[in-house]
């Protein structure tokens, strides 16, 4: 499971003129929050939770944010900055991070934001054994801003700078799975001199046959130039409000074998792994909410809910797909274990764990619901404010296929 995402922060945003001057482009604010956030908050939340940050101009800049990010902290991700002691292109601000750089890690670059499922990305690398990088890519009806490419089988055949192709067709997204050694065996023939990762060791990539790319769906936004930078200030928060599906978990994403909290008697209901990555293809937060009376009646403990929902990820992330949250209740009103022996307002069919989310996600309400096996998980939905559908068994992608909300937001 790849964990690492390394974020190019070190550019001099030339073309927004002043705005830079004294603020490094990944740092200027975007509807009150720097920009970064959003590329921190997205990678952290799914899973991406060691997060290195590759400065050079106003690098004092970047290291401030990193010791007090708020966004890093909600996930319990880390942040770190690696410094590039001189301008050595982004394929040199790499080259000073090597020993700090995992095996595989996901590349972002700091100026742009391509909303994909970075999950379903990573996914790809065991399934593209020869590729150095995997590119993401967007069909756009306009290339000449961006560096374009042409694909043929998975493989990046062209790679064109700036303005060197006009109309529609794929572009760069920003965002890179990366092979470490491959990646850097390619730079080598470049040593000893600032090197751009995207117009001279990408275009090497593609003509050794080390390229790939996937086209991917996602709004894309770039702030490297005033009239994009403005237009974000309205559109970043519109996207990162999204609807929610919340999850009831034994009997609905897992075979309820009574009191499942260990790995060894999880076992994934059939569809539910593809529902979770449909939901995260189409740009849903995933939540689940489960009562875990087990912990209450001394059956298990909650370090081994955790190490189950910690489980549930990994098995998640090598099908592209990962929940955003988790909400459990190990509280009981006839728990054998007195500190679990409480009516607690979290215990569905209460609502508190989904008000709980509520409160602490971006949430388009109306747009979302919640799925459960038990009528108190219904109750629980409704009290809530949010639709509840009852799961009786079957595939769980056709039940989620099936639901009006779905096919309305679809």
């Amino acid at each position: 499971m790849i964990r690492q995402a390394v974020i190019l922060c070190g550019g001099l945003g030339t073309r927004l003129g002043e705005l830079t001057a004294r603020t490094p482009k990944p740092l200027l604010p975007v509807a009150g929050a720097p920009f970064l956030d959003v590329l921190v908050e997205e990678a952290a939340r799914q899973g991406f939770n060691d997060i290195l940050l590759l400065a050079g101009h106003l690098a004092e800049e970047i290291e401030s944010y990193a010791r007090s990010s708020s966004a890093a902290r909600r996930f319990g991700a880390t942040v770190n900055v690696a410094v590039e002691p001189c301008p050595a292109g982004t394929a040199g601000a790499l080259r000073y991070a090597c020993a700090r750089l995992d095996d595989e890690f996901i590349l972002l670059n700091g100026d742009s934001w391509f909303d994909v499922n970075l999950r379903a990305l990573a996914a790809l690398a065991p399934h593209r054994p020869d590729a150095a990088m995997i590119l993401a890519l967007r069909e756009m009806p306009d290339i000449s801003r961006y560096g374009s490419v042409t694909l043929a089988q998975g493989r990046v055949t062209g790679f064109f700078e700036k303005a060197q192709k006009t109309g529609g067709g794929l572009v760069n997204g920003g965002v890179y799975i990366c092979r470490k050694a491959p990646l850097f065996a390619a730079m080598a023939a470049f040593e000893g001199r600032a090197v751009s990762l995207e117009t001279e060791v990408m275009p090497t990539l593609a003509r050794d046959g080390r390229l790939f790319g996937e086209s991917c769906e996602g709004h894309f936004i770039d702030i490297g130039v005033p009239e994009s930078y403005v237009a974000a200030q309205n559109e970043i928060p519109a996207l990162l409000r999204r609807p929610a599906v919340f999850f009831d978990r034994d009997g609905v994403l897992n075979v309820d074998l009574v009191h499942v909290g260990t790995i060894e008697r999880f076992h994934w209901i059939d569809g539910a792994i593809c529902a979770i990555r449909e939901l995260n293809d189409r740009g849903y937060l995933v939540f689940v909410v489960t009562n875990q009376a087990g912990v209450a009646k001394g059956l298990y403990e909650e370090k081994d809910v955790l190490a189950l929902h910690a489980h549930m990820q990994e098995e998640l992330a090598a099908q592209g797909a990962h929940i955003d949250d988790f909400r459990y209740c190990p509280y009981h009103i006839e728990a054998t274990i007195p500190a679990y022996r409480r009516d607690s307002p979290m215990r569905k069919p209460s609502p508190g764990m989904l008000l709980d989310l509520l409160d602490n996600w971006r949430v388009d309400q109306s747009s979302s619901f919640l799925i459960g096996d038990k009528e108190s998980d219904i109750a629980a939905a409704e009290a809530a404010g949010v639709p509840g559908y009852l799961y009786k068994g079957g595939n769980l992608n056709k039940f989620l296929r099936d639901i009006p909300h779905f096919l309305k937001a679809a």
